[in-house]
């Protein structure tokens, strides 16, 4: 384990620390309640963060393999997250925690296995344009940032008081 893939892990294992506290002192019609600009209420997103870490990780592997990522783009992206609010909207809290605490572990300990080298790495990434970027900046613009930008977003939808979804 390098010390940047271990500071690395640990920024992930807090924001999804960070979530999942949150999660849990949510009443039911906050769990229930849509983000803004996203139409999602917050128990989808806190289920959906958890369910993207293992493709977040699987991908940047890839680039650090120096392997391109080929056929993702913005419009598949919207479209996975709206088939899996459809599916997931019935999530529990509990469900949704234990999913995001069983798999911020497992993406942690996989982001711990990168080599600085594998890190600094770059291939070509489709969602944003076949730009060749490095396996780091993919890990910290997703997997890494990924329950930070959520619970920001959510605290924020809590703190000016959107109605819950019917």
């Amino acid at each position: 384990m390098t010390r940047r893939a271990d500071a690395l892990a640990e920024t992930l294992l807090q924001g999804a620390t960070a979530l999942a506290e949150l999660a849990a002192t949510l009443t039911d019609a906050e769990w229930q309640t849509r983000v803004p600009r996203d139409g999602r209420t917050v128990g989808v997103i806190v289920h959906h963060v958890a369910t993207m870490y293992p493709l977040e990780i699987e991908l940047a592997q890839a680039v650090a393999g120096g392997n391109a990522i080929t056929g993702v783009t913005w419009q598949a992206v919207h479209e996975i997250n709206a088939t899996h609010a459809r599916e997931h909207a019935g999530t529990t809290r509990e469900e949704a925690i234990a999913l995001l605490r069983t798999n911020s572990t497992q993406a942690a300990a996989a982001l711990r296995a990168f080599t600085d080298e594998q890190l600094d790495r770059s291939a070509p990434i489709s969602l944003y344009f076949d730009t060749p970027l490095s396996a780091q900046f993919f890990l910290e613009d997703h997997a890494v940032r990924h329950s930070w930008h959520h619970t920001a977003r959510i605290r924020q939808a809590l703190a000016q008081g959107v109605p819950a979804a019917v």
